[in-house]
């Protein structure tokens, strides 16, 4: 997963602002206590970082994966 994709689900599944806020502001416990911005600043991996980022906020499973088509970035 690269940050790129990151970025692009997190946008598809809390809307663009949320997905900002949470990214720099919500502590993740899952990885040591750090926001998921410094996480990936310190070179945590994107996967483990958006794994954590889900779980925190309780995202089901089927929908942490997948944009449809339609709605995707080009």
């Amino acid at each position: 997963m690269r940050r790129s994709e990151f970025a692009e689900l997190a946008d598809h599944v809390f809307g663009p602002t949320l997905s900002r806020t949470y990214t720099h502001d919500l502590v993740l416990e899952e990885i040591d206590g750090l926001t998921a911005a410094q996480a990936l600043e310190r070179g945590v991996a994107v996967r483990a970082v958006w794994t954590a980022l889900c779980d925190a906020m309780d995202v089901p499973e089927t929908s942490r994966w997948e944009i449809p088509a339609a709605q995707r970035r080009r």
